[in-house]
């Protein structure tokens, strides 16, 4: 399978999408730019969005970015983060090979179908260090709408930056094998 840049991987994901839904989307991303801007999307609100899912306070100013369209609720990974990724930079730390470097993002066992805010798009993400000392991961979406490719990829990005940046073997970014079950074009 081809690697592609986040941002030919979003082109693609556009294209493949528009009206009609893709099931089973799969995708390897190098993950050395994962900043993708759109008219959507400018470098300050994926910042704003990114921070606040890894826990990090942000100012009054970029929570006025925050929308339903830009994701709600179905989008907002907040909750126990910081230690969410605390434990993946332990496992990591001391078991370097480890299956166990795992980001749940759950938040209902039993999601009602009629409540958007239960069902998380993100699901999982696994973290390994490979050979080369690169800071890889797999990452499972229940859905994806390629119009919100760009926040995800950053909020990826950004999570796997910090997991990095505090790991005793400073690896770089590698790649993304991305999966999404359903990748639809819009939240629509």
């Amino acid at each position: 399978m081809k690697i592609r840049s986040c941002r030919d991987a979003w082109l693609h994901m556009t294209d493949i999408s528009a009206g009609r839904a893709v099931r089973n989307y799969v995708q390897l991303l190098d993950m050395q730019d994962y900043l993708v801007e759109s008219d959507f999307f400018s470098a300050p609100i994926l910042d704003a969005y990114s921070n606040w899912n890894l826990e990090k306070d942000i100012t009054e100013e970029q929570k006025q970015y925050f929308s339903n369209l830009r994701g709600g609720g179905q989008g907002d990974y907040r909750e126990g983060m910081r230690a969410k990724i605390s434990n993946v930079v332990d496992c990591l730390t001391l078991f370097p090979q480890s299956k166990r470097a795992v980001i749940a993002m759950c938040n209902e066992s039993m999601p009602k179908h009629k409540m958007d805010d239960d069902a998380k798009c993100l699901r999982e993400v696994y973290f390994h260090i490979d050979g080369d000392n690169k800071l890889n991961a797999t990452v499972t979406f229940r859905s994806q709408a390629a119009m919100l490719f760009p926040k995800n990829i950053h909020f990826i990005g950004s999570m796997m930056s910090e997991v990095a940046e505090r790991l005793p073997q400073k690896p770089s970014l590698g790649v993304v094998f991305y999966l999404a079950v359903i990748l639809v074009s819009d939240r629509g």
